[in-house]
């Protein structure tokens, strides 16, 4: 048998080590999720002196120092992010619409990287006009909405069907980790993940 020296051995050695120590989990990049809430008793009403109108404005404790903005008006609302309430209202996020009548959920998702927030998942309900319930009021169509957060513009990357889609909640969080921090506000195409329902519907016309 051919005897195999111990400066032969340094490379192969040296190589299974580094290989070991790049998928080591000292190394490996840690995905996680916190919440955050906006119901109207954890946020702040900001007043708006002059409007006879029935818009309304909510600043909410976020994470990482940011916060969340809530406009709403005429029944419709948008949602923003930022580190001050006038950063946040300037995002692209805070003049994005939906046409049908349409609110949010009070619990807000925050997805981070090594304990940074890069995105956030909330979701909505989109009024559906043309399927009344018995009484005649639209039903609402669940979707979740993935939005990128700073560094860069704050705006929204995903829609995910809640109907369409047993599995919502784990496709969001995937749109988030492989789209949101690449995403390029006002170039990209927001992406419909997963089957497309009638909430992604009401929400794309």
């Amino acid at each position: 048998m051919k005897r195999v020296s111990p400066r032969q051995l340094i490379v192969p050695v040296a190589a299974v080590l580094f290989t070991f120590w790049l998928i080591s989990p000292a190394n490996a990049q840690t995905f996680s999720s916190s919440y955050t809430s906006t119901a109207p008793n954890d946020c702040r009403t900001i007043g708006k002196p002059g409007k006879s109108d029935d818009s309304t404005t909510q600043v909410c404790p976020g994470q990482s120092g940011l916060v969340v903005l809530i406009s709403e008006g005429d029944l419709r609302q948008t949602v923003s992010v930022g580190p001050t309430r006038e950063a946040a209202a300037k995002e692209p996020a805070a003049e994005t619409w939906f046409g049908p009548f349409n609110s949010t959920a009070h619990t807000v998702e925050w997805r981070a990287l090594d304990g940074k927030p890069f995105a956030i998942i909330q979701r909505w309900l989109i009024a559906d006009i043309d399927n009344p319930d018995k009484t005649g009021n639209p039903t609402s169509k669940p979707m979740l909405a993935v939005t990128r957060l700073p560094p860069g513009p704050v705006c929204h990357v995903a829609y995910i069907d809640g109907q369409a889609n047993r599995n919502a909640n784990e496709l969001a969080r995937q749109a988030a980790d492989e789209f949101a921090r690449d995403f390029k506000c006002g170039k990209d195409e927001v992406k419909v993940v997963g089957e497309k329902g009638a909430a992604v519907g009401l929400a794309k016309r």
